[in-house]
């Protein structure tokens, strides 16, 4: 049973420790446990926090796990208020902590997340696709047989002119045999290191003139044609884009804070490892430093 995975995050738990004496009309109550209440506003946190593998079970669904985990939390904060735990230094301790995690969280949707609009995303994208190196492809085709002397007909029926996806069809021993031996488009990395070297090396229209011996057998290719592989669509990739462009604005916000404050870490091994971090994180290869 997942029960646990129902509850809800230190932002919801912060706001039940806290409730404010007056609600907004349109914030009702949804659920009571005892003298605790359990209003809409908690009910669409304690859904926004539901662990990602509840987070794809349909809307009714969620809600339903969602407050299911929210009258567990309910039920023990009872029991917390009433030991006063409330008043312990290590819950105010727990809370502040909470308060400026939730506060930084604020600050950097504000900030970074509402702030990234669709035409910085589609200028980074323009940007990184001017900087791409361009990288060949090719469309070719194969013949897969068991032995090399099996090859040696195959090239010597091509030599003769014999077509090649019909030898693919009668005698290649791989899965797309019926496809004549096509493979598609591939770059660079996709095929195994002797394939790849013999197929690349071929111009437009050739197949090769000795068999290409691999772990699956041996080969014969031909190179149908060569392009520059075209860039990812913009579609595509304007997640990861967005993500670019969100770092660097965050990498901006934390830069101007701390020129603005004065940063102190008495411990020298600390001090080292935060420097280091830093100095990833400005160039891109740390992630962002969110609680």
């Amino acid at each position: 049973m997942l029960r646990h995975k129902f509850l809800v995050s230190a932002a919801l738990a912060a706001a039940i420790f806290t409730q404010a004496p007056v609600l907004a009309a349109d914030d009702p109550v949804v659920a009571k446990v005892g003298k605790l209440e359990i209003h809409q506003s908690e009910l669409d946190l304690a859904v926004q926090n539901l662990d990602p593998q509840l987070a794809q079970l349909p809307d009714e669904q969620k809600k339903v796990a969602a407050l299911s985990g929210a009258i567990d939390v309910k039920l023990l904060a009872g029991g917390a208020l009433a030991e006063g735990i409330k008043d312990t230094e290590d819950f105010k301790k727990r809370m502040a902590y909470i308060g400026d995690r939730e506060l930084h969280n604020a600050y950097f949707r504000k900030h970074v997340v509402e702030a990234t609009t669709p035409a910085e995303v589609k200028a980074r994208y323009d940007k990184e696709l001017a900087g791409l190196p361009k990288q060949e492809e090719v469309h070719a085709r194969h013949i897969l047989v068991k032995t090399e002397d099996e090859a040696k007909a195959v090239i010597a029926d091509l030599d003769k002119g014999k077509d090649f996806a019909a030898i693919a069809k009668e005698k290649s021993q791989d899965s797309n045999k019926d496809d004549g031996g096509d493979l598609g488009w591939f770059g660079p990395g996709r095929m195994v290191p002797e394939f790849e070297e013999a197929a690349f090396a071929l111009d437009k229209g050739a197949y090769t003139k000795t068999p290409v011996k691999t772990q699956f057998g041996f080969h014969v290719i031909e190179v149908e044609e060569k392009r520059d592989a075209p860039p990812p669509p913009f579609e595509q990739v304007q997640d990861q884009v967005k993500q670019l462009v969100m770092r660097d604005k965050y990498v901006a916000l934390i830069d101007k804070a701390k020129s603005d404050q004065k940063i102190e870490i008495t411990d020298e091994a600390l001090k080292k490892g935060y420097d280091e971090v830093s100095k990833m994180q400005a160039a891109g290869e740390a992630p962002m430093g969110q609680p």
